[in-house]
């Protein structure tokens, strides 16, 4: 495994971060029509899954953090 497989560079703040988003290009489980038979999750789509939902979470709580700096009360002028 190479080292930079591991990590993920953030190009907005050029720092290190893992990307757990979704990637398209590894799915390989499309359904046809003519598949019957019910799925299985492996647990390496659980993982996948649950580092989507992951970042997901994180989004959200940066998100907030911003809607909250931006809706908040402004400090009081000096008298």
């Amino acid at each position: 495994m190479i080292l930079r497989e591991l990590f993920y560079i953030d190009p907005d703040t050029r720092h290190v971060a893992n990307d757990l988003r979704y990637e398209p290009s590894l799915d390989t489980t499309q359904m046809h029509r003519s598949d019957t038979r019910k799925t299985r999750l492996t647990l390496r789509q659980l993982n996948e899954l649950r580092k989507s939902s992951e970042a997901h979470i994180l989004e959200q709580e940066s998100e907030l953090a911003f809607i909250h700096s931006m809706y908040a009360t402004p400090p009081a002028p000096p008298a």
